[in-house]
């Protein structure tokens, strides 16, 4: 592939990653802002809090389309396995600094769980196991997405055995940890709020 065409769709991945689902949603159906209500981050947890489960759900089903077409395109273009990895996170990026929203954007779970559903759906599929099953026993959603995330690079490399584009994937994880900060604090100070 030529070097420019791969840029290019750097580049519309990251574009793609940037639009903000649940600003959208929030603005078509007359919510506030969810940059300035809740926990303050655009993801559909924080729209389940101040929209309900109807916009929550379409938030993270747009959410995963944000990772998930950009790795169709990849496939359809025929790029190989590491250089898809790049595209995912240049998607991933977007959504968590979005050029039209003040680069203020979610924390890119969603996004990452549609590319990899996109990428290598039993990876993908691991992942959501592992969030319902911590989830169903620790009731907490940060703390099923953070223990899935760190899993993830084991999943992958196991079902892949493709350890370069196995890096890009931890890179990404540990940028999942970054964008949780505020969630890990809340978790060590046993504040973080359960799953009803």
């Amino acid at each position: 592939m030529l070097p420019e065409l791969f840029f290019t769709i750097i580049i519309l991945s990251y574009l793609i990653g940037s639009i903000s689902t649940a600003i959208i949603i929030c603005k078509i159906l007359n919510l506030p802002d969810p940059r300035t209500q809740g926990s303050n981050n655009p993801g559909a947890t924080n729209i389940l809090r101040i929209g309900g489960k109807k916009a929550a759900i379409i938030t993270l089903v747009g959410d995963g389309l944000k990772g998930m077409i950009p790795v169709l395109i990849a496939h359809y273009l025929d790029l190989d396995t590491l250089n898809i990895t790049w595209i995912i996170f240049a998607a991933f990026l977007g959504h968590v600094y979005p050029i039209f929203f003040s680069f203020k954007g979610g924390k890119g779970v969603a996004t990452f769980l549609g590319a990899l559903l996109a990428l290598s759906y039993p990876t993908g599929l691991s992942f959501i196991i592992t969030w319902i099953f911590v989830a169903k026993v620790l009731k907490i959603s940060s703390l099923s997405a953070l223990v899935a995330t760190a899993l993830t690079p084991v999943y992958f490399y196991l079902i892949t055995n493709n350890l370069i584009a196995t890096y890009v994937i931890i890179s990404i994880c540990i940028w999942i940890f970054y964008t949780h900060q505020s969630n890990i604090k809340r978790l060590f100070n046993n504040q973080e709020n359960k799953i009803n």
